[in-house]
């Protein structure tokens, strides 16, 4: 195996690999936040607003993420709206995800106790400081595991946008296997390195979870 072609490859395919951090930490804020104010909307929203939200919900859950990067990229500049190749991608992480955090929240949401939300209420609580004070704290634990989840399938999901030539990891996998005629290599190179921030990031993540449920746990034993 030829592994002097991934080394001479490495300086573009680390400039790849920073793209792609790039953009999945900003899509991962913005579905984060389109998320919640999603999942917001649906439970408190006006109705024909909480109708449309479902529909724009089932839609981009049926939708296979591919589709809705050609519909940014390629069909949108038909109507004379034009984004540029790495605006897509955030967009179309963005747009795909935030309806999976949103469902997320809400079903974290759902499982509290009605009586707490009425004993905020008798009390005098605001709605905004009742969820911050009252439910985050009990429902974010919850959140934790399968939002990371979402996080790691953002991640893996991002490379699909080497298809619009976002400058990403594995685009430049792509034009390093073009330069080096080394699949092999180079495809292993960037599977390992999807594979360990996967796997740190999976770890972190049950660090944390262990560290916000360690009261509860002490509670119940």
């Amino acid at each position: 195996m030829d592994w002097q072609a991934v080394i001479s490859a490495a300086p573009s395919l680390w400039q790849g690999l920073q793209t792609t951090l790039q953009l999945c930490v900003i899509a991962a804020i913005c579905a984060l936040l389109a998320g919640a104010l999603l999942a917001l909307l649906l439970m408190r929203g006006p109705p024909p607003l909480q109708a449309l939200l479902r529909g724009w919900t089932a839609l981009t859950l049926g939708l296979p993420l591919l589709i809705v990067i050609y519909l940014l990229y390629f069909v949108l500049p038909e109507y004379n709206i034009t984004f540029s190749s790495p605006v897509v991608g955030v967009l179309a992480l963005t747009l795909y995800y935030a309806p999976y955090i949103a469902q997320v929240i809400r079903a974290a949401i759902g499982t509290l106790p009605h009586g707490q939300w009425e004993a905020c209420r008798v009390l005098g609580i605001g709605h905004l400081q009742t969820m911050k004070d009252v439910v985050l704290p009990q429902t974010l634990p919850q959140m934790l595991s399968p939002l990371m989840g979402l996080l790691i399938g953002l991640i893996k999901d991002s490379a699909l946008l080497s298809i619009v030539s976002v400058p990403e990891f594995m685009y430049e996998a792509k034009q390093a296997i073009s330069a080096t005629y080394a699949p092999l290599e180079i495809y292993l190179a960037v599977a390992l390195c999807y594979w360990l921030l996967n796997t740190v990031i999976d770890l972190l993540a049950r660090r944390l979870e262990q560290r916000m449920t360690r009261y509860s746990r002490r509670v119940v034993n």
